[in-house]
């Protein structure tokens, strides 16, 4: 098995990649190939003294920036480190790719060199986060901004094989991102989605509430992109603020100080629930192949982890798992008018029942198609 590695992607690229890599290398006998800049690689691996690694160098002359749009740069930067090594695994010269680079030039060019697996419409990007009872698994947080039904139904076959082949969970509670717990509640697409996602064989437990997310009662939560990136940054944002207020709260006065050193074995396991590195990066599901994006500002420990996870999901055939478990529930993400309407139908049964009110009690014509107006005769 061979990983690629965008070693030009990210805020301290090349140095905290390569750092990462020759960990990965050490620790869990990763082979590895590095891309970017030879001269600074070569530099990086010689500093390290890490040159009787596994690790080798394939040469990229150009870098796509964190700012740069992700289309425009890759049709002017073909020759970027995170195109090349996308094309290695392409070439199936590696087996995946791991990218603390441009998330949106990774997610571009993982599309359009390696395609989404048959009958995926939208590849997702996972995470994971940490729950009282271990961690969930959330997904889309970033990917794909509007999602159609089939789209978040594909997301919780993908959530599950992840969960299953990677964490060998073997039947992964799968939950829908919701705004209640009860089955009619959220909006159109979410409604539906809850219908496709029960006649599935997954075990799917129903609607999530944001304040359930946490208490870890599913294993993989489904929501679109929009949703779940925010969801995400979020977290990070309050984990950070937890975090400075915890330590202003235990250092602002001497016997504060002396009593935290009481409790800082706990503080550590808790920090280390919560580090994002330990989780590595996050896996783009649903492509033809692996692919992991690491946040732009990891640290060697996090590339370390990302490698680590990409080799999992290799020696877990996620992709293969992911491609059987859709056809085998084709069935379900027949989109034609008639497929749509017994979904429909479905809804307003349900709707109907708990004493809601349905769209054809807000449309005079019950529903009907508009009828053309009737023209008087000369």
């Amino acid at each position: 098995m061979k990983i690629a590695v965008d070693g030009m992607g990210g805020d301290y690229a090349p140095q905290a990649i390569v750092e990462g890599a020759v960990l990965a290398a050490r620790e869990h006998q990763a082979e590895i190939i590095l891309v970017g800049d030879e001269a600074r690689l070569t530099h990086e691996l010689d500093r390290l003294q890490a040159r009787h690694l596994p690790i080798v160098i394939r040469h990229a002359a150009e870098v796509v920036h964190m700012e740069e749009a992700p289309g425009m740069a890759l049709r002017k930067k073909r020759f970027s480190s995170i195109r090349v090594a996308i094309d290695l695994v392409h070439d199936q010269e590696a087996q995946a790719v791991v990218s603390a680079g441009n998330t949106g030039a990774a997610l571009a060019a993982t599309t359009m060199i390696l395609k989404p697996l048959a009958g995926i419409d939208r590849p997702a990007i996972a995470t994971l986060l940490p729950t009282q009872k271990g961690f969930a698994i959330l997904l889309d947080v970033g990917a794909n901004v509007d999602c159609k039904a089939t789209q978040l139904f594909q997301f919780g076959i993908m959530g599950h094989v992840f969960a299953k082949y990677v964490f060998g969970k073997q039947t992964p509670a799968v939950g829908l991102l919701a705004i209640g717990e009860e089955d009619t509640k959220g909006n159109e697409v979410t409604k539906e989605a809850f219908l496709m996602l029960k006649q599935s064989h997954l075990n799917f437990v129903g609607n999530v509430e944001g304040k359930q997310f946490f208490r870890g009662v599913a294993d993989v939560v489904v929501c679109d992109g929009f949703i779940g990136n925010i969801a995400l940054k979020m977290c990070e944002g309050l984990a950070e603020m937890y975090g400075q207020s915890l330590k202003l709260g235990l250092t602002n006065t001497l016997w504060r100080r002396l009593a935290s050193s009481l409790v800082r074995p706990a503080l550590n396991d808790i920090r280390k629930r919560v580090d994002a590195s330990e989780y590595g990066g996050a896996p783009l599901l649903g492509i033809n192949g692996t692919c992991i994006i690491g946040h732009g500002s990891s640290s060697p420990k996090a590339v370390k982890n990302a490698i680590h996870m990409a080799q999992r999901f290799v020696e877990g055939r996620v992709s293969e798992h992911i491609q059987e478990d859709i056809e085998r529930n084709g069935d379900i993400q027949e989109i034609g008018t008639t497929r749509r309407q017994k979904i429909w139908h479905q809804i307003r049964n349900h709707m109907s029942f708990r004493g809601e009110r349905t769209p054809e009690d807000d449309d005079p014509d019950n529903g009907a198609d508009p009828q053309p107006p009737r023209v008087p005769a000369l």
